[in-house]
């Protein structure tokens, strides 16, 4: 957005900060964002799971020191913020923006269908037709992940976001605290928003079909033992341990009228040299899609630079404000300490107001994916 003059006119501010308390964290926060300009209508917080049993009283707070009545987020067990990671201690990253009167709604708690829907969302969606959303999920509830996808369709829009992550409360906030469904916030297309997923691995090879299988058992694949498939992609040194590879090959079922060769990575669960089969962590049928990847820290940052310059090449503009959702899995404990994952988002995009968390699953568009880096910039 812009002024008369062109000049890019600031829509997005944001704070981060640790303490031995939700109190003094939460002012930190604030303190970082400054004086609450006019205007400023939707904010965003992440909270670690130190402070998750206290996120009713940390957004009470926030709405009553900000005059912001929206309000949108969940608890991680790390939180995200611009070039900088915070894994256990008590911490939080707000952000707060200034969006066009009716471009967003607010999405209340889901949890078995989008029948659900109340009818002021309805409305506002028939009306105005998002584009994207925001939408945070209770990774205990089963229907979670049809809920997505019954949500991106219904809607007919792109959403971005992801499932707590907690020792503890699995909550939400949309508004208000929720736990047990889907929630968040839509926007409508007067908001340019751009998205990218980083999927953190590489194939070794190619895509090849199910042949045979009983539920996540797959016995055959392109008419042979799956068993001798995997070993064949993995290659002969890996495939003398496969104990100590299953930690870092894994299945992955590319998804379909993908255009951009997404695929949802699944975990190997164990192997019967008996029978040859192979077990993984998802349902397959036969015809099913299915290919075997490799996931390292080296192969992790190259598509996750390579998906950073993809969403700068597509951004219309500077970066206004954005949101980044990583998987547990990685961080830490895929590219090693001193917050080197969002390091690499800033080294690549420049540091702009962003917050989010390390998420039990991450969204995309219509899908519950794993392993992977979910952004989404406002610009």
């Amino acid at each position: 957005m812009s002024d008369s003059s062109g000049t890019t006119t600031r829509r997005f501010w944001a704070g981060h900060a640790s303490g031995p308390d939700w109190g003094r964290t939460i002012k930190a926060c604030l303190e970082r964002i400054g004086p609450i300009p006019a205007g400023v209508n939707l904010g965003f917080v992440y909270v670690t799971d130190a402070l998750g049993d206290d996120l009713a009283s940390i957004v009470t707070f926030l709405r009553g020191h900000t005059r912001i009545e929206h309000w949108v987020g969940t608890v991680g067990m790390g939180v995200c913020a611009p070039a900088r990671e915070y894994f256990d201690e008590p911490a939080a990253a707000v952000m707060v923006a200034a969006l066009p009167p009716g471009s967003f709604h607010m999405l209340a708690n889901l949890s078995k269908g989008i029948e659900e829907l109340d009818a002021d969302a309805r409305q506002w969606i028939a009306k105005v037709q998002p584009t994207s959303g925001l939408v945070h999920g209770d990774p205990r509830n089963a229907h979670v992940g049809e809920l997505v996808g019954d949500l991106s369709e219904s809607a007919a829009c792109f959403l971005f976001g992801g499932l707590s992550s907690s020792r503890g409360t699995m909550a939400q906030v949309a508004d208000r605290v929720h736990e047990g469904g889907l929630s968040g916030v839509l926007f409508g297309p007067s908001l340019v928003v751009v998205a990218g997923l980083s999927q953190g691995c590489t194939p070794i090879g190619p895509v090849r079909q199910v042949s045979e299988s009983e539920r996540n058992i797959i016995l055959a694949i392109d008419g042979q033992p799956a068993l001798d498939v995997l070993k064949a992609d993995m290659g002969e040194i890996l495939a003398r341990d496969l104990g100590r590879a299953a930690a870092y090959i894994h299945a992955a079922l590319p998804v379909p009228g993908s255009d951009t060769g997404d695929y949802l990575v699944r975990n190997l669960m164990g192997v019967d040299p008996r029978t040859r089969a192979v077990a993984i962590g998802a349902l397959v049928d036969p015809g099913d899609r299915i290919m075997f990847c490799r996931r390292d820290p080296k192969s992790a940052e190259e598509d996750l630079r390579r998906m950073l310059a993809d969403v700068r090449r597509r951004l219309p503009g500077p970066a206004q404000g954005g949101i980044y959702i990583s998987c547990l899995a990685r961080g830490p404990n895929m590219f090693g300490a001193k917050s080197r994952e969002l390091e690499i988002v800033t080294e690549q995009l420049g540091e702009f107001p962003l917050v989010g968390f390390f998420a039990n699953g991450e969204i995309s568009h219509n899908r519950l994916y794993g392993y992977t880096g979910v952004l989404a910039v406002f610009a």
